[in-house]
């Protein structure tokens, strides 16, 4: 009785339950961090100093990702994470210090948000590559809607809590409250005992740095629903990501309700990505990579939703149903990556994906106002949602997404060459195989 409406998994696994609960509270924590320091920054200085500030965080996605997911291949994912939990943990103390005492300055808060972007950036594929060694191969996709579905909600609660904090107190107790989340998940993450990887003859890791990360481009580039899946996933994030962070305020200040129509789109949306990683913790997909691309086509219309006219309800239904295609887009992506990459490999591979994705999107943020001034914010968004939209299209044409299946859940994740699979038959892509 008392296990009722308890996802299976967290009951079942043990060390999937060690790195969910760490990442809920730490989730939470990057939630609020955002409005925190916004407020923070603008109390000391302008919007300048504000971009100046998030652009220090932003650009080590760029820089440090593929270095993470070389260093978590090579040394191990566990690690990395606690590492980066500790550096972000202090970064987020002394930030907060320096703003509870008063001392803290702009180039102080941007030389701490570097340090917390290097931390998030070798993160990332590290955690890509924990999961496949914390469940059972036949539930990684469940894995994954779970963490996203935490990640979705955190979304919604996390400026709630901030508001909150910043309330009661100020921006340098809600960053404090953040440490706080980061020492929390560096405690679970230490306490967890991932599964080792078994490599077979063919999956003797390359030795050096250097060889270590050409063989993951190697990896990366073998596969063709892969490659351009990534180059879909960059369109998606520089050309219709920037709607939504930058297009679609203004569009709701200027021809709606201001920031209470905006509060009830991304609430709206919110719901929808909840929606759809609940289907993604149902449904088992057998072809992941092909519903994944048809789910990134309807997330692509965002932008065009924005900037459809249909007003504040009519955009947040709308965008209910984007919220849905998105989830569904990054949980089948991420399960695709690490059911098809060899275990050894699989950060290498997500560090292109993180590059691709999270270091390219402030290039978009950066353009989208310039361009929208010029050819006006309506047409910008509706060309936002068609470039992207046709690049997604591209990907979906690609022969080999639609070759690519899910590894029978009792033969696992090993299935060594292409053709049918031994024991259920179904195709495998020629560079698909683990």
């Amino acid at each position: 009785m008392i296990s009722v409406g308890i996802p299976a998994l967290l009951r079942d696994d043990s060390r999937f339950r060690l790195l969910f609960t760490g990442q809920v509270l730490s989730t939470v924590g990057d939630r609020i961090t955002p409005i925190a320091i916004a407020f923070a920054v603008l109390g000391l200085g302008s919007a300048t100093d504000l971009g100046l500030v998030l652009a220090a965080g932003g650009i080590p996605f760029a820089l440090f990702a593929i270095a993470g997911g070389v260093l978590s291949d090579r040394i191990g994912r566990r690690e990395v994470m606690v590492a980066s939990d500790v550096v972000r943990a202090v970064a987020q103390a002394i930030t907060a210090t320096l703003l509870l005492s008063g001392q803290a300055e702009i180039w102080m808060l941007a030389a701490l948000s570097a340090v917390y972007g290097i931390g998030a950036a070798v993160f990332m594929p590290a955690m890509m590559g924990l999961i496949p060694q914390t469940v059972a191969p036949a539930r990684i996709q469940e894995a994954n809607a779970l963490l996203g579905m935490t990640r979705a909600t955190a979304g919604i609660a996390g400026p709630v809590i901030a508001g909150i904090l910043l309330a009661v107190g100020g921006p340098g107790e809600a960053i404090a409250v953040d440490a706080v989340t980061f020492v929390f998940s560096a405690i679970c993450l230490a306490a967890l005992r991932p599964r080792e990887i078994e490599p077979g003859e063919d999956l003797v890791p390359a030795e050096g740095f250097v060889a270590q990360l050409r063989e993951g481009w190697r990896e990366m580039r073998l596969r063709p629903w892969l490659r351009y899946g990534l180059v879909a996933m960059g369109a998606y994030h520089v050309l219709v990501l920037p709607a939504v962070f930058v297009l679609g305020p203004t569009l709701a200040q200027r021809e709606l309700d201001g920031a209470r129509s905006w509060a009830i789109i991304v609430a709206a949306f919110g719901i929808g990505t909840v929606l759809g990683n609940l289907i993604a913790l149902r449904v088992r997909v057998r072809r992941p990579v092909l519903v994944s691309a048809i789910a990134l086509v309807g997330a692509s219309m965002q932008a065009a939703i924005i900037g459809s006219g249909m007003g504040t309800w009519g955009i947040a239904a709308a965008e209910l149903v984007a919220g849905i295609a998105v989830a569904l887009f990054f949980t089948l992506w991420d399960t695709s990556v690490q059911e098809q990459v060899p275990a050894r490999a699989v950060s290498r591979v997500s560090s292109y994906d993180f590059t691709v994705s999270l270091g390219l999107m402030p290039l978009g943020m950066a353009i989208a106002g310039p361009v929208a001034d010029a050819v006006g914010l309506h047409m910008t968004l509706i060309g936002m949602s068609v470039a992207g939209g046709a690049v997604a299209l591209i990907w979906l044409a690609v022969p080999d997404v639609r070759r690519v299946v899910r590894p029978a859940p009792e033969v696992g994740l090993a299935v060594a060459a292409p053709g049918p699979h031994p024991a259920t038959g179904a195709y495998v892509a020629p560079d698909s195989s683990r």
